[in-house]
């Protein structure tokens, strides 16, 4: 890169900086942009380009350019990140509902709260009821009338709840009716208006609830209804449909032919399957299929059951579970479809092109404009759901997790400004992240080892391996080596839940511990392990069953209960060891697995303890979360104790009383600094847990599964937003809720990168505008400069925040030259404000990479120095350059003006791309090279410098 296009590519810098950094504290998301799981989908009739999907816990994202880029739309407006039903009336597609809470209720599900409307095609959304509706499973609008709508509402999840059924407004969300409603475990998941006539409605009525240990779908009282009055009247329609147990339904109606009704159903063995009525559902038959089909589209019936038909060929329907199907002959013959990822769960055709689809899946959404021939790619799409969060100790850091639906991941903290995903060639790949799997699988966790981060220590839903990233090899040692789906949990002899806590010593980083309903370790990667604790579980023998009911077993390892989710060892003191399990009990060892004992605290039975941390500051103090949602209780439960479980203290106050627990963590920097994640959000407390405020900042409103506070740095996963990093929160280390009217400046953290951030705050309404800021080594002042106080705002906080990215600014007119990369060394920053001013020294250390290349501090030093004189020697040559340019405006003779121009070309090339390079071109290039990457630098630059120096002073001295 030529110094010109750095000097455009630096300005282009400072104002995205500006942007980004334009509050104090904000996260960063940095990926994957691999998909998520989307459950909904629609697109406009009439802008074949537009399309919008619902993910499960990313929000509502739209895009304008048939997939190539989508944006997040619902961002600062939604409550809940679960999207359960798009609905856009197609006479004014600026009219749009959205319902929260999928209805795909697998265990980490995420409940809605109700309903948004938007009148703007998504630019805002204004809430429109149902908040306590928890899923919903579609929304249906009248094609005349936007104020009429219909919503399918399944319910809360994990409890009864009366406000299950199906609603109508009339009044454009102000008000809504429950028109149809059965007991309060039966809710509406799906609806359909008939084509010719609005006030035809098909709801499917379902039965479905969660619970730790199993899954309800189906039962007596489900079944599909008919209204011919817009909802005033029902029935029940049953001639020709299943006459036993009924479960999970969906359904779907096509212009081409009004009559004509199709559903997936879920039903008892022998009736489930697909089923067609061409009288408006009064009669029904089950659509004979070949055995591999209809074993194919009634796979996991709770967690799929998704039909749709096209509008234009009514004999043309798409059913998808696992794998998606489609005919074009009303059922006789099928053929598989492929989109961009397996696990259908959505789809919707545009009725005018009906080659235009989109799709929703367990990786996200994508875009077919060849009837499902070929589509989008889906990662573009940071809606990744990742179950824990732990970093390696490399330069960059890389974060690492499980990604639901997908494989494991690592991803870096920072991503060099070269890679070819982050370029910005508008081809669609500049939203794109890296990532890279690492062992195990979606479900993870994955754990680095500790000095080495090549060696991954991995888990796949129970399945203990080692990964081995230079190679590329995974070893397996799974503990019993038994097969684990489809058992009862009474026939086991180790219980594993999907998510298989590991815990890597921080004592030892080979001695590593898994949990079953026991505690395992083994110190040898796994080939030999040792089994150091009873049974630390409560197993209560009600729970004790197989997975699934009343109609389909469901064994995935998901509902395995009494199983341990958590394990920490203290890193103060060897030997004392955690555990907590997803059925409540917390268990303690002092030394190291011999003797234990039941620490639990005094609190509702039951309760998933989803993470314990123990203190990095006192061997007796811990914390725990407990996550009772999935009990149908939202309510948070932290606790924390001093001595060693003995007692415990709950620590809620100021955190919302319906954010389910997720996460807590100590910060190592400051005792008492704690770090909450919760459903709905992240929190933050300067007392140890006595009260809380809020440090959602920029993050979007979504679970928060893990905290990892490293480098001064919070990175965080999250349950459908990838992963997003805190930058630099030293300034939280000496934060003071009460003196934050004063002014003051954060002492900055040592740093190994080119960037410092300087957090300071200001007086309430501050007098002066200006605030100056210098930076130096020594006696040498390396840069200074004023900035407006519109430009640095205050957060909600009142932070304020400045940055310096580690380099020269030399004297060049009106605006200071960016200059190059300072040396590692100490320095000092002055911020004066108001005839006040407070300093702060920090290290700008060698980088741990760039010194295991073999660079030392003399190397980098020299480079600075060289690359100062090669500024210098352009700013000198650019300067004469810019003096003969101003001459030449000026001048009347032409034998003067033939002078200057002939002065001019020994400086600087012609204006063709290919014209021969001159004296400020050779300069440039060679400040290129110096400057590229911090490195030592060979010969050729100083001798170069040398000889373009001695050009520049012969023209000189003509």
């Amino acid at each position: 890169m030529c110094l010109k296009r750095k000097l455009t590519v630096a300005i282009l810098s400072l104002f995205i900086a500006f942007e980004l950094y334009s509050q104090a504290l904000e996260y960063r998301n940095i990926g994957p942009s691999r998909g998520g799981r989307v459950t909904t989908v629609r697109g406009v009739d009439s802008q074949p380009n537009v399309f919008y999907m619902g993910a499960t816990g990313g929000g509502l994202w739209k895009s304008e350019n048939y997939g190539i880029s989508w944006e997040n739309i619902s961002d600062g407006y939604f409550s809940s990140p679960s999207i359960g039903a798009i609905a856009v009336y197609q006479k004014d597609p600026n009219i749009i509902y959205v319902g929260t809470g999928s209805d795909a209720i697998r265990s980490n599900v995420i409940v809605g709260k109700g309903i948004y409307k938007s009148d703007d095609a998504g630019k805002t959304w204004e809430f429109a009821g149902l908040k306590e509706a928890g899923q919903i499973g579609a929304l249906e609008i009248h094609p005349d009338n936007p104020e009429v709508a219909y919503a399918a509402v399944v319910g809360q999840p994990f409890r009864k709840s009366k406000e299950r059924g199906v609603y109508k407004t009339i009044d454009g969300g102000e008000s809504w009716e429950q028109i149809l409603y059965h007991a309060d475990s039966v809710g509406a998941v799906d609806l359909e208006l008939a084509p010719d006539n609005p006030n035809i409605i098909y709801a499917a009525m379902w039965r479905a609830e969660r619970k730790p240990w199993t899954i309800i779908s189906g039962g007596a009282t489900d079944g599909i209804f008919k209204s011919s009055d817009g909802g005033q009247t029902w029935k029940r329609l049953s001639k020709g449909l299943p006459t036993a147990l009924f479960g999970k339904a969906d359904l779907a109606v096509s212009k081409d032919n009004p009559a004509r009704v199709w559903a997936q159903i879920q039903a008892s063995e022998g009736q489930e399957g697909i089923y067609k009525s061409d009288d408006y559902g009064n009669t029904w038959e089950k659509i004979e299929m070949p055995e591999n089909v209809h074993k194919s589209v009634m796979y996991r019936p709770f967690y799929f059951t998704n039909i749709d038909a096209n509008p234009q060929n009514a004999d043309n329907i798409w059913v998808g579970t696992k794998r998606t199907w489609t005919t074009y002959d009303g059922g006789g013959n099928w053929q598989e479809m492929v989109p961009p990822h397996a696990d259908h769960h959505d789809l919707w055709i545009n009725p005018i092109d009906t080659l235009v689809i989109i799709c929703g899946n367990d990786g996200g959404a994508g875009i077919s404009r060849d009837g499902g021939m070929n589509w989008t790619h889906q990662f573009n799409q940071p809606t990744a759901e990742l179950y824990t969060c732990d970093v390696d100790d490399q330069y960059p850091y890389y974060l690492y997790s499980g990604q639901q639906d997908n494989s494991t991941i690592r991803v870096p903290s920072r991503t060099s400004g070269l890679n070819v995903l982050n370029s910005h060639d508008e081809h669609g790949l500049e939203k794109m992240m890296f990532w890279e799997r690492v062992g195990g699988c979606e479900t993870g966790p994955v754990v680095p080892k500790p000095g080495d981060p090549n060696i991954v220590y991995a888990n796949c839903k129970g399945q203990f391996s080692v990964y081995n990233h230079t190679s590329g090899r995974e070893q397996v040692y799974y503990v019993g080596a038994e097969s684990l789906y489809g058992n009862h949990p009474g026939d086991i002899t180790y219980r594993f839940q999907r998510v298989t806590p590991i815990e890597v010593s921080p004592h030892d980083p080979d001695v590593v511990y898994y949990g079953s309903q026991y505690l395992h370790k083994t110190s040898n990667g796994g080939v030999n392990w040792e089994t150091i604790s009873p049974d630390l579980t409560a197993y209560e023998p009600q729970y004790r069953m197989r997975s699934g009911e009343p109609i389909d077993e469901d064994i995935s390892g998901e509902e395995y209960y009494s199983v341990l989710y958590a394990i920490q060892e203290s890193p103060i003191q060897p030997g004392v060891i955690w555990t907590g399990a997803n059925d409540g009990l917390i268990h303690l060892t002092k030394d190291g697995g011999k003797t234990w004992t039941n620490v639990t605290p005094e609190m509702p039975e039951g309760g998933r303890v989803s993470n314990i941390e123990a203190s990095p500051h006192h061997a007796g103090k811990a914390y725990v979360a407990i996550y009772r949602d999935y009990l149908g209780d939202d309510s948070p439960y932290f606790y924390k104790t001093y001595d060693f479980g003995m007692t415990w203290i709950k620590i809620t106050e100021g955190i919302p009383q319906d954010h389910p627990s997720r996460v807590l963590r100590e910060d190592p920097d400051r005792e008492g600094l704690l770090y909450a994640g919760t459903e709905f959000g992240i929190f933050v407390s300067f007392d140890d847990g006595s009260s809380w405020k809020s440090l959602q900042k920029n993050l979007p409103i979504v679970p928060i599964t893990d905290i990892n506070v490293f480098r001064k740095d919070l990175a965080i996963s999250t349950l459908g937003r990838s992963f997003w990093v805190l930058d630099d929160i030293s300034p939280l280390h000496s934060y003071d809720d009460q003196a934050m009217d004063s002014f003051k400046v954060f002492k900055p953290r040592n740093v190994n990168m080119d960037k410092q951030f300087i957090y300071f705050v200001l007086p309430d309404n501050p007098s002066d505008t200006i605030v100056n800021f210098e930076f130096k080594r020594g006696a040498e002042i390396i840069h200074n400069k004023e900035e407006s106080l519109s430009k640095l705002p205050a957060d909600d906080w009142g932070l304020r925040k400045t940055e310096w990215d580690l380099r020269h600014y030399l004297k060049n007119g009106e605006k200071d030259f960016r200059g190059p990369l300072v040396a590692p060394g100490t320095y000092e920053v002055t911020v004066t404000y108001g005839g006040k001013e407070q300093r702060h020294s920090f290290d700008f250390e060698l980088n741990p990479d760039i010194k295991n290349a073999g660079v030392i501090l003399t190397d980098l030093q020299e480079q600075e120095a060289l690359a100062l004189k090669v500024a210098k020697l352009y700013l000198a040559v650019d300067r004469e350059i810019q003096s003969i340019e101003e001459q030449l405006k000026k001048v009347k003779v032409q034998k003067k003006k033939e002078q200057l121009q002939s002065k001019l070309a020994q400086l600087k090339k012609g204006p063709r791309r290919y014209d021969k390079p001159k004296l400020i071109d050779h300069i440039d290039y060679l400040y290129d090279m110096v400057t590229e990457t911090q490195q030592k630098l060979g010969k050729d630059a100083s001798l170069r410098y040398e000889h373009l120096h001695e050009k520049f002073k012969e023209y000189k001295n003509r």
